[in-house]
């Protein structure tokens, strides 16, 4: 979706759509951000989501802030850091929802034609809203659109839509900025703006992996319909089982020697590897992931190995998780 000029690496470049969803990811990397200290969010009664715990966040009505707490919650529970909520991206990210509801249309780039322009894309649309990219610096996007109209709902969506979930658990970003924009029809744009400038976060250990869905994980979704991702990760099946990532600094790269998952006590499940360049739509290095070719079993534990390098150093991780 995206064809990016900037002077570093790309993020990725992905778009979901959905019969009720529609969510796009994207972003780029430059040399070079206002910092901040991240907080965790807490309370809340269960909203029914794989792997809720004690800490999850209280659902507050307002879309960009129960968006922007459910992001960083996962975040949390990823072990890849929560982010702090900046004003600049916040700006930019509800001028991007309102650029989509005034036109009708899910995008990560603008129309200086059309109402409520502020910039082409990401990039763009932060820096005019004052988050200067100097320094070592990333920026990511995230876009959902939906009748349901949730912050929880949208950003779980974001994490199961598996090239999101690239862009979402991204260790370096240091910030956030969330807004949403509703129509007549009630149907929500929510826009997440990811950025740290001046120097990353500082991410995970030097050759450290996350993965999820996390070890011990509880009522994770045995499926995903892959067709409601464009582009589809899965092109030739629509129901196949959740995806299953590993993430690790977007400055170390990711090589697989084996990834594979079974059941407890069974074999290994075939599933399609999801690794840049093997799949043209992984455009990270850091990242990889596994989907099951067939849905999961329900209530059941499944066993998960990964081993490669990370960086160049040696790596071997297993871990489990268990359906609802």
């Amino acid at each position: 979706m995206m064809n990016k000029t900037y002077p570093a690496k790309h993020i990725v470049a992905a778009c979901v759509a959905a019969l009720a969803l529609a969510a796009c990811g994207g972003g780029s990397n430059s040399n070079g951000s206002s910092s901040g200290s991240a907080s965790g969010v807490t309370g809340g009664t269960s909203t029914g989501f794989s792997g809720q715990d004690a800490s999850a966040p209280a659902l507050t009505s307002d879309v960009a802030t129960d968006g922007f707490n459910w992001i960083n919650y996962r975040r949390a529970q990823a072990g890849v850091g929560v982010l702090a909520r900046n004003g600049m991206l916040d700006h930019a990210a509800q001028a991007h929802s309102d650029y989509q509801r005034l036109n009708g249309k899910v995008t990560h780039t603008e129309d200086p034609t059309k109402p409520g322009f502020t910039g082409a894309d990401e990039k763009n649309r932060v820096e005019a809203a004052g988050y200067a990219l100097q320094g070592d610096n990333i920026v990511g996007e995230i876009i959902a659109a939906t009748n349901n109209n949730t912050g929880f709902y949208m950003a779980e969506q974001l994490v199961t839509a598996i090239y999101h979930r690239f862009v979402m658990f991204e260790p370096l970003f240091r910030e956030m900025g969330a807004g949403s924009a509703k129509t007549s029809a009630n149907y929500l744009y929510f826009t997440t703006e990811l950025g740290a400038t001046r120097g990353y976060s500082p991410g995970l250990p030097s050759h450290a992996i996350a993965t999820w869905p996390v070890n011990g994980q509880t009522g994770v979704p045995p499926n995903f319909l892959s067709d409601y991702e464009e582009p589809d990760p899965v092109p030739d099946l629509n129901e196949v089982g959740y995806p299953i990532s590993i993430h690790a600094n977007l400055t170390e790269t990711v090589a697989v020697q084996s990834f594979t998952v079974r059941p407890r006590g069974g074999g290994d499940l075939k599933v399609r590897l999801l690794v840049k360049g093997q799949d043209a739509n992984t455009t990270m290095n850091s990242v990889a992931a596994i989907i099951p070719l067939a849905p999961l079993a329900a209530n059941t534990t499944y066993d998960v190995s990964f081993t490669g390098t990370v960086g160049g150093a040696a790596v071997t991780k297993t871990w489990s998780f268990t359906t609802k």
